[in-house]
């Protein structure tokens, strides 16, 4: 490295702004110092406070403190709007345009990706950024985080109704348990929704789904009779069993029960391998 590279921009601003730093440091110190031993006020007030015997007088604020200060502010706005890093090389700047361009080149050889593909992409992203709270196979190690093993099925669907649903973030607020009231209505409400309006488009109990629709108005209030959630107010069941809800969880987070899921909208993951992510957990439950 040459530290006295001085046809380096930032290399030499850095130079000039500690030795700026040293000289006034230096200056400001040695002339207040000197002040403190020469100069005595036989007028001045002393503060209130005392520490072993040693009194403190009620100065105002030195002038070249001040002066200093209100150049400290001004160097640094103009540091950070005019210097670096808007103008000047920066590191990070320079990451960030690689992994800009590595994304693009990245969604361009994925662009079309069949369901398999991007399954198979999705396990080994899984198991390096979601496995350690949801375990390997899925079903969240016990209950200890939420099972994933059921999720895009009628029985997730079901769970949901019995247990509830909580911490998307949405405005209508969290689904509380037991709206199905008891466990048969509640199978019949899964088989309506799993049918007719997500995405999952059958049912293991087809002939419930004739009840389920006649009992689903108690769900239509939030999610509305189409199941596509009023606006957004409340979640659209359309995307239910579907890679697009679950790319939908992984920009929101999610509250549960050991914890708070973090978002994933901040580019640890492209909206390739968000929905590579999204196909593999739905094979969990398309494999029971």
């Amino acid at each position: 490295m040459e530290w006295f590279n001085l046809e380096d921009n930032i290399n030499l601003l850095s130079l000039i702004g500690a030795l700026a730093i040293i000289v006034l440091t230096v200056f400001v110190a040695g002339k207040y110092i000197k002040q403190m031993r020469e100069e005595k006020d036989a007028n001045a007030e002393l503060s209130e406070h005392v520490w072993d015997g040693i009194g403190e007088y009620k100065n105002p604020v030195p002038i070249g403190w001040a002066v200093m200060f209100v150049l400290t502010l001004v160097w640094a706005i103009w540091y950070f709007l005019a210097g670096y890093p808007l103008n000047s090389y920066s590191q990070i700047g320079e990451y960030n345009q690689e992994v800009k361009t590595l994304n693009e080149k990245f969604k361009q050889e994925h662009a079309n990706l069949d369901t398999n593909t991007l399954k198979d992409m999705g396990s080994g992203i899984y198991l390096v950024q979601c496995s350690a709270c949801h375990g390997i196979t899925g079903d969240g190690i016990s209950g200890k985080a939420a099972d994933l093993s059921v999720w895009g099925s009628e029985e997730g669907i079901y769970e949901a109704i019995v247990k509830g649903s909580k911490g998307l973030g949405y405005p209508g607020g969290d689904m509380p348990a037991g709206l199905g009231g008891d466990e048969a209505n509640s199978k019949a409400i899964a088989a309506y929704v799993a049918k007719e309006i997500s995405g999952i488009k059958s049912s293991k109990n087809e002939n419930l789904v004739a009840q389920g629709k006649e009992l689903y108005v108690s769900c239509a209030a939030c999610h509305g009779d189409d199941g596509k959630g009023m606006d957004g107010v409340f979640p659209d069941l359309t995307k239910y069993g579907t890679s697009e809800f679950v790319v939908e969880v992984l920009n929101k987070g999610k509250k549960g029960d050991i914890g708070e899921m973090p978002k994933f909208d901040d580019s640890r993951l492209n909206e390739i391998q968000q929905k590579a992510v999204g196909e593999y957990i739905l094979s969990l439950s398309r494999g029971k």
